[in-house]
């Protein structure tokens, strides 16, 4: 049946040969299993863990303060700065953005495993 979501519920029962108080019987389940397949969604490739990290990093405003990060850091250079003190601001901006990705990993991680979960 085409469109089967733009018809009325009477139409669709009608085409199917089910009893809305009864449902499908199971010989109708394996029937309609041949004739039109299983009814369970394609399952998805899964995204690698380096692409996953990799999209991390795929906003503007993460790219912005990777720029600042490296600015900061080439300007201690070229001031001849020394110290810790001197690399302390990009080092912490680099921190932040690796634990930022971190995070995000694990959690689109544990949401793919839970939807994969739910599927089975």
């Amino acid at each position: 049946m085409e469109n089967a979501y733009a018809r009325s519920v009477p139409e669709v029962l009608e085409f199917f040969g089910v009893e809305l108080s009864k449902g499908l019987t199971d010989s109708q389940v394996a029937r309609h299993a041949r004739l039109y397949g299983r009814n369970v969604l394609p399952q998805e490739k899964s995204t690698s863990f380096w692409k996953l990290v990799l999209k991390q990093f795929d906003d503007l405003l993460v790219k912005i303060l990777i720029v600042a990060a490296f600015v900061s850091f080439f300007l201690a250079l070229a001031n001849g700065e020394t110290g810790l003190s001197a690399f302390l601001e990009p080092t912490v901006i680099l921190m932040i953005l690796a634990a930022n990705a971190a995070v995000g990993v694990i959690t689109e991680t544990n949401a793919e495993k839970a939807l994969e979960a739910s599927c089975s």
